[in-house]
């Protein structure tokens, strides 16, 4: 009799346990890793009235979470979107992600964390072991939410399909209140698109860039945390340039209609890449040096060699990125970028749920323009910060060459 309730109580443990890690562990780990520290953003009637934002990454279709859902973890979902005036957002696969993740030095080989996770969230076995599965995992996972949204969210692929968001945004926000540019007016619908955080994610193979473009992705990044066999990391051992399949993996992305995202990627990479760009790219997530100097930040030298190529630069907003958690700090980063490549070459990069902490969550990204306001920037000016030089690079580097 002993043994036997002995055996049930390990059993009833060994069930807890897996209970746990199946339906428990995915949020906790999340709402550990995607923190927010209210810094009491301040949104005038004038900053809400800037409602075509555009933010380059966010990394949400990492987590267990529905897009269309509300709730209390995280820093993104469709509601928080549409509050904040962001008319459309880029959403970033991640694939990869090595235990002991740092902005200095990362190996290869170290054990990939998206593993664990991707089984606690009790996805199909194929996604397990592959990075190019993950990815058409989370493609098929925007398409889902799209589908469910009854026309409230629609994945982009053209730049028809980014020309006609807008005009159903305005159109639809004159029918509900007749003045598109009232702080109070919330528009419909939002865009999202598609991004590689890493060429690790073709696993080797050239040809999957033509499937994950295929599957809607539309910008790729060449690393991320770790080298690659295409380029070498700004986090990584190497610090290596573009490898020769590295050369024609951008070429390929180029001739698709795949924009070229520099961010992660090592100094030589950066260097490499603009040397041979045909066409706009971009740093879809970071800081500069120029106020807050650390290895995961662009130079000057970098920032303006991005906009020679007619690109853009986008700025987070976590601390590793502008050195603070603050909408000032975030402003800084961005006049900054204004001051060295001129206007038409900043952007925003949010790089919510990207397991950082921030000041806000997307539902208060109106701060940025009241901040931009205060700081005296004119509307023109502000109205391409938020989202009108980004709706222009993604407008051109979509369409194939």
């Amino acid at each position: 009799m002993r043994k036997r309730t002995i055996a049930l109580l390990a059993f009833a443990g060994l069930a807890v346990g897996v209970v746990g890690f199946f339906f428990v562990a995915p949020g906790v780990v999340e709402a550990g890793r995607n923190k927010i520290e209210p810094v009491g953003p301040i949104i005038s009637e004038a900053g809400r009235g800037f409602q075509d934002t555009i933010d380059l990454h966010a990394d949400t279709l990492l987590w267990d979470r529905d897009l269309l859902g509300t709730v209390a973890r995280g820093h993104v979902d469709l509601t928080r979107l549409r509050q904040g005036g962001v008319a459309l957002q880029v959403f970033a696969s991640v694939t990869n992600s090595p235990a002991g993740m740092n902005v200095e030095r990362n190996e290869t080989a170290q054990f990939d964390m998206i593993m664990p996770l991707v089984i606690a969230q009790r996805q199909s076995p194929r996604t397990w072991s592959s990075t190019l599965e993950r990815a058409l995992f989370h493609a098929q996972k925007l398409e889902d939410a799209a589908a469910r949204s009854d026309g409230r969210l629609r994945v982009l692929r053209s730049p028809e399909d980014i020309e006609r968001l807008f005009a159903d945004r305005n159109a639809n926000a004159q029918a509900e209140c007749g003045d598109p540019g009232a702080g109070d007016c919330l528009r419909w619908p939002v865009g999202g698109m598609l991004a590689l955080e890493g060429l690790q994610v073709l696993e080797g193979e050239i040809d999957n860039i033509d499937r994950l473009h295929a599957a809607g992705y539309i910008m790729a990044g060449l690393a991320h945390f770790i080298d690659n066999p295409f380029s070498g990391s700004m986090h990584g051992a190497s610090r290596a340039g573009l490898s020769e399949s590295g050369r024609a993996a951008v070429a390929r992305m180029e001739e698709l209609g795949m924009i070229v995202d520099l961010a992660h990627a090592s100094p030589q990479a950066i260097d490499d890449v603009l040397a041979m760009a045909r066409r706009p790219v971009v740093s879809s997530h970071g800081g500069v040096r120029g106020t807050c100097p650390n290895n995961r930040n662009l130079s000057d030298e970098q920032v303006r060699g991005i906009a020679a190529t007619g690109g853009i630069v986008g700025i987070g907003y976590w601390p590793t990125a502008v050195c603070g958690l603050t909408v000032e700090a975030i402003v800084r980063a961005l006049l900054h970028v204004r001051d060295v490549a001129g206007i038409d070459h900043v952007a925003l990069g949010s790089d919510f749920d990207g397991a950082v902490t921030v000041g806000f969550d997307a539902a208060s990204v109106q701060a940025i323009a009241t901040a931009l306001i205060e700081a005296g920037l004119s509307p023109e000016d502000i109205a391409k910060i938020m989202g009108g030089n980004a709706r222009r690079v993604l407008s051109e580097g979509i369409r194939p060459l």
